[in-house]
């Protein structure tokens, strides 16, 4: 099973939309073999608290323009790390610190890549 065409627009349109915020490091993988819950981890960086959060507002901006709404939210009032589950792909905003930290790339290595445009 790979991920749906509709999970792979979904992030196409959330990379988009990060980096119209200057989110850096974009990487999309295809998590869809190894869970259940969702299709697409979508990983991006910004340099501080607040281009994370503007990040995040304009994910959710785009994501709504397409019928995507998330249900689920993390990590809003700290702004270092936020999480945006938008069931068919979930998107991990992080500050570059958090981001070099849990090397979320490393545990998810074994996944494909999507390509972003």
């Amino acid at each position: 099973m790979t991920a749906t065409e509709r999970a792979i627009e979904l992030t196409r349109a959330a990379a988009a939309a990060a980096e119209d915020k200057l989110a850096q490091d974009l990487v999309a993988f295809d998590v869809s073999e190894l869970l259940a819950i969702t299709d697409v981890f979508l990983l991006c960086s910004a340099s501080s608290a607040r281009q994370v959060r503007a990040i995040q507002d304009a994910i959710e901006e785009r994501m709504i323009s397409l019928g995507a709404k998330a249900v689920r939210r993390e990590g809003e009032r700290e702004g270092r790390w936020i999480l945006l589950d938008f069931q068919d792909i979930v998107v991990h905003v992080q500050h570059q610190e958090e981001r070099a930290f849990y090397a979320l790339e490393r545990l998810w290595s074994d996944c494909p890549t999507l390509p972003l445009s």
